[in-house]
Formats: C-alpha cells, sequence, structure tokens
C-alpha cells in the first residue's frame, strides 16, 4: 500500500468513524469494528494490522459514550431500556409472590379459624338439644 493510500483509508475509517458515532447508523450496521470496516471499505485484518490505533481510538470513543449514556445505534438504546424494563418487572414480580404467599397463608389460617368454630358451634348445639342440664343457654329472640 503506497503512502497516498493509506491516508485515503485513514480518512475513510476516520469518517466511518464519525459516523458511526455520532449516528444516526446506518441500517442494517451496527456501532461495532465490522460495521466500521464495512462503511470504510476497510477489510478488518487491515484494520486490525495497519490502523490499531484507529480501532483503538474507536472503541474509547465508543466505550466512553456508552458510559455517557449517549447510545448512536437505537437498538443498543432500546436493548438497554428493555433491560432496565425486565429488571423492574422482575422486581414487581418477585414482590407480588411475595404477597400471594402471604395471603395464601392467611387465607389457611382463616379457613383454619373458621372450621374449629364451626365445630364448637355445632358441639354446643349439640349439648343444648341433649341434655337439660347444661351450661349453655338460649337467648330469648328479639
Amino acid at each position: 500500500m503506497t503512502h497516498d493510500n493509506q491516508a485515503e483509508a485513514e480518512t475513510r475509517v476516520r469518517s466511518a468513524m464519525h459516523q458511526l458515532l455520532a449516528g444516526p447508523v446506518p441500517d442494517g450496521l451496527k456501532c461495532d469494528v465490522k460495521s466500521l470496516c464495512s462503511l470504510a471499505g476497510v477489510p478488518r485484518a487491515t484494520l486490525y494490522r495497519t490502523y490499531p490505533h484507529l480501532k483503538a481510538e474507536f472503541d474509547r470513543h465508543r466505550a466512553v459514550a456508552q458510559e455517557a449514556g449517549q447510545h448512536s445505534d437505537p437498538r443498543l438504546a432500546q436493548i438497554e431500556r428493555l433491560k432496565a424494563e425486565v429488571a423492574t418487572l422482575r422486581e414487581r414480580l418477585g414482590k407480588r409472590n411475595i404477597e400471594i404467599d402471604e395471603l395464601q397463608s392467611f387465607r389457611a389460617e382463616a379457613l383454619s379459624r373458621l372450621a374449629a368454630q364451626h365445630d364448637e358451634i355445632i358441639a354446643l348445639r349439640r349439648e343444648l338439644t341433649s341434655t337439660s342440664e347444661t351450661t349453655v343457654h338460649v337467648l330469648p329472640r328479639r
């Protein structure tokens, strides 16, 4: 490769880098090295061998942009948003499951108490009808 060809290729890589990082990313591409090479018209092997400083610069700028919350690729932003939404939904689901378990426990305890009270009422009615000497007194009707 001649010096002029190298300079031209470096210019294309820098231009493609700027386009990918500034956004929006062209359809069918991502904000990655493969798309950088495709957009610049430079083979990946050439980028890795001849322009490792440009690849490192691209990776650095991309990492800084991602840490700052900027996504030139709307798909990456959507993925991050959906991941956050899934985490929120999982947290809500966990809270709901705990609430359901508590309510089922309360229901079981309430049914047990109702059954015990019903058994006690039945026993008192039997005692009332079986003997004349009872500790149970019938209340007068209103």
